[in-house]
């Protein structure tokens, strides 16, 4: 895996570009209009990006289709620390269709206790916490 960083102003705004040429636009979260993610937004969409991959694979392998899924993902982060490195991370994932509770439950599970790559390198700094959702209804 090989990722190339050019600078596009004279600022924080950087274009970044993995060896597919996939495109990701990068910027300091402190500047008046910001033309990207931040790194640390970035790693969040990471988790849930990797997790939820994981969660429609154990799903379809099982012959079951989502109809929709979300996750929303809070990062906390010790206020005034340097580095200010997430100390906590918390995902919510919301599962729509006719899933069996038990099998929601245990694609998630196996997501973030196995899987997930990202899940499992953050998880070395952050304590990483989760529930899931079923059809608006909290399961676990």
């Amino acid at each position: 895996m090989k990722i190339n960083l050019k600078r596009l102003n004279n600022n924080y705004h950087f274009e970044t570009k993995n060896e597919r040429g996939d495109i990701v636009h990068l910027d300091n979260k402190s500047e008046e209009n910001p033309q990207g993610s931040s790194p640390m937004d970035l790693l969040l969409r990471g988790i849930a990006g990797c997790s939820s991959i994981d969660v429609v694979m154990i799903l379809k392998k099982q012959h079951l289709e989502l109809d929709d899924l979300q996750v929303e993902v809070e990062g906390f982060r010790e206020d005034g620390a340097i580095p200010n490195v997430f100390k906590k991370i918390h995902l919510n994932f919301m599962l729509k269709g006719d899933i069996p509770e038990a099998k929601a439950k245990r694609a998630v599970s196996l997501s973030m206790e196995k899987y997930c790559s990202v899940s499992k390198m953050l998880e070395k700094a952050a304590e990483i916490s989760y529930e899931v959702n079923l059809n608006e209804k909290l399961i676990s």
